[in-house]
């Protein structure tokens, strides 16, 4: 069940929030809900689960060899400059 809440904020803070929420693809509501969900819950931050771009990019690299690769990216610095 949804229920109505009429907030009074500054209206730079709230012109801030709505692109804030334009720019997540959400509403100011869905974003005030979410953050005050976020607030009131008893949750570690290591048990909170990405969300958005981060969700999408959790997991890119894994299993690469990161040593490697920065072995090549300076082999390939090294051959642009040089």
């Amino acid at each position: 069940m949804k229920a109505k809440l009429t907030l009074k904020l500054d209206n730079e803070v709230l012109e801030r929030a709505k692109a804030y929420a334009e720019r997540q693809g959400c509403s100011l509501s869905q974003l005030v809900e979410t953050y005050l969900a976020t607030l009131s819950q008893q949750v570690r931050p290591s048990e909170i689960q990405p969300t958005g771009v981060v969700a999408e990019l959790a997991g890119l690299l894994a299993g690469a060899k990161i040593d490697e690769t920065k072995d090549d990216y300076a082999e390939y610095l090294s051959k642009k400059y040089s």
